[in-house]
């Protein structure tokens, strides 16, 4: 079968399809004919030229990575591609349809399939369905439509697989090109074993941290090297979630002498100043921790089961090695007021943080899946709107009971006016 994944992100440049690539390159090693395409603010595409391409390629299968910032654009090219081609399929897969409510996609006519479960499972999963004549059978992990335009969602899937290394390699398969990228997002495991409320992973991936092993890694890794130099961009939620397999990692860099530079993301008590100067020898330049908030009126309702000064003490100890430090923040939480947020800013900066990239902070975004989502009139969040369709969330249009929507905006330009890059982030 024929299938093409989009990556589509018009508010910013197209960056690597890690998610998309992993469905491809499994898709790939089942026999499919697959594509991945990764389209941002800066790609030279037009709909005529999209509808070309299709035209040319004639999938039977169309998925789009799919988020809160890009479900509109996502659903009009959706539109546009059942309009023209009526036989083909269309399936949205992502962070946003993992809890999307059922009645999302009565909705949205112009999606047959919405990916709920591991995507390498249920895109194949799905492909099976619709080469067996695409009826109105459950598909484990999938909501679809059936033919009279009713919605039916497959049980769970189960026996996720522990080790990632049963998947195939986006990177060894050829479905991803390293030349073609700038920076090469790596994605070498999932889930996390913490409880944050205002966090989709833990209900996503159960509190299980699942990952592929050391050995798979360095494979990948210099797979991208035989590019050039490689730029990478470790997205896992917890790089060092465990120090025997960080250490082989990074050692096993150093041995094969591969010339890289990594941005990776973890948390302060997972590091020792031992390790960070071994993360400093084997090319790591920047590492980004979640901070959130130090006013203790907000982060013990966070869960975050850890404390402020120990992110402190991590970051300093990491700009002392020569390392490059982000710290991720957030504002409008739970319990806080203004003079809470501005408690955290002040904070940041006395670390020695410049706030640039991740370490401008961001109003907390509420989504599927989320905790503080979940049960946001017990967390005192206040929608600013009662007409959002169901393939929405709150997001950020809210105010708290202890910060007005003015309010918000005061901490937003307070937040901008001491960034040294006008606000603009890596990651969102």
């Amino acid at each position: 079968m024929r299938i093409l994944l989009i990556d589509f992100n018009p508010f910013m440049p197209a960056v690597t399809p890690i998610s998309l690539g992993n469905l491809g390159a499994e898709l790939k090693a089942s026999g499919h004919d697959v594509k991945v395409l990764s389209l941002g603010s800066a790609s030279r595409f037009s709909l005529k030229g999209l509808l070309s391409f299709l035209k040319d390629f004639k999938p039977r299968l169309v998925g789009f990575g799919t988020y809160q910032r890009n479900i509109f654009q996502v659903r009009a090219v959706a539109g546009m591609v059942k309009e023209a081609f009526p036989d083909c399929s269309v399936v949205l897969g992502g962070p946003q349809t993992t809890f999307l409510p059922d009645e999302a996609i009565l909705i949205m006519p112009e999606i047959d399939y919405v990916s709920r479960g591991e995507g390498e499972l249920t895109i194949k999963a799905i492909v099976e369905a619709i080469e067996g004549g695409g009826g109105d059978e459950p598909v484990p992990g999938v909501t679809l439509r059936t033919k009279d335009g009713q919605c039916i969602t497959g049980p769970p899937l189960a026996d996720l697989p522990k080790n990632l290394d049963c998947y195939a390699s986006p990177w060894l398969t050829g479905v991803l090109d390293p030349a073609d990228m700038e920076e090469s997002i790596m994605l070498t495991s999932r889930g996390c074993p913490n409880n944050c409320a205002f966090c989709f992973t833990p209900r996503a991936f159960g509190r299980q941290t699942r990952s592929q092993s050391v050995e798979r890694v360095l494979e990948d890794i210099a797979c991208i090297c035989k590019a050039g130099p490689a730029r990478l961009w470790f997205a896992d939620p917890n790089f060092s979630f465990s120090n025997k397999r960080v250490v082989g990692i990074l050692e096993g860099i150093l041995s094969r002498e591969l010339n890289v530079a990594m941005w990776i993301e973890t948390r302060a008590d997972m590091l020792t100043p031992e390790l960070i100067v071994l993360m400093k020898r084997a090319g790591v330049h920047s590492i980004a921790m979640g901070l959130e908030s130090v006013s203790p009126n907000v982060y013990p309702r966070l869960n975050k089961s850890i404390e402020p000064e120990k992110i402190g003490d991590a970051a300093r100890t990491a700009l002392k090695a020569g390392l490059d430090v982000e710290l991720f923040s957030q504002y409008a939480l739970p319990g806080e007021r203004l003079e809470d947020a501005m408690q955290t800013l002040q904070f940041v900066k006395d670390c020695g943080v410049a706030i640039r990239g991740n370490s401008n902070a961001q109003q907390m975004q509420l989504y599927f899946g989320s905790r503080i989502h979940a049960n946001y009139q017990e967390y005192g969040i206040r929608p600013l709107r009662d007409d959002m369709p169901p393939y929405l969330t709150i997001g950020t249009d809210f105010e708290t009971e202890w910060m007005s929507r003015e309010e918000i905006k005061t901490v937003k330009n307070a937040w901008y006016a001491e960034s040294v890059d006008g606000g603009k982030r890596v990651v969102s």
